[in-house]
């Protein structure tokens, strides 16, 4: 399959690494449907599907992007609806695909995974729609240049403007509206350790004055 773009998350203990690939739809962690790995919370399946949403917002057609809802699904290609979640629509006029969503995930405990593929769907994101954007100004210049006229490439109802030399318009981007939202911001917190002579990083055994 072909991988579209690819991109590591982290936080906390855990790691994620994912890759976007043209396939029909599925979003897999660990070899299971997203809702099934995920254990069917709220929360965490709101943290993956964040960047899709805002992606969904910057394209103008609507292949789908699903949450699957059990292994089955998953083994035969198919979509089922989910009884927690719609399904994420990815709209992608420029690409003209559906994107599978292939997530390997190790270390820390759900929230953290969770919040370590949303990093990282929201880097891959980015590097897509970089492409995207490189490609469509390059076009724009080589017409430019055959026809002797500006050539304006416009990436979706909420993208970019680029014309013939690709210079962005006064529109948002996908990058700064994942940025503003704060999913291309890393969380550098991570567990204090333990020093020797206390019980745990900061807390000391009670004091005894004889």
């Amino acid at each position: 399959m072909e991988i579209l773009a690819r991109a590591v998350g982290r936080r906390k203990e855990a790691v994620a690494q994912v890759q976007l690939l043209r396939g029909t739809g599925l979003f897999i962690i660990n070899t299971k449907a997203a809702q099934e790995y995920l254990q069917n919370d709220a929360c965490a399946i709101l943290d993956v599907q964040a960047p899709f949403e805002i992606f969904k917002k910057n394209v103008s057609t609507a292949p789908l992007v699903n949450i699957v809802a059990d292994q089955q699904a998953v083994a035969q290609n198919t979509m089922p609806e989910s009884n927690l979640t719609q399904p994420v629509e990815q709209q992608n006029a420029e690409y003209g695909l559906t994107i599978d969503t292939i997530v390997k995930v190790k270390g820390g405990g759900l929230k953290g995974q969770a919040e370590a593929i949303r990093l990282g769907i929201a880097r891959a994101l980015c590097l897509l729609d970089t492409n995207a954007s490189s490609n469509n100004a390059q076009i724009g210049s080589n017409a430019s240049q055959k026809n002797n006229q500006q050539v304006v490439l416009t990436l979706g109802s909420a993208g970019n403007a680029y014309g013939s030399e690709g210079v962005a318009g006064p529109k948002v981007g996908l990058r700064k509206q994942l940025k503003d939202k704060g999913y291309l911001t890393q969380d550098s917190r991570v567990k204090e350790r333990r020093k020797y002579g206390l019980k745990k990083a900061r807390k000391a055994s009670q004091y005894h004055k004889r």
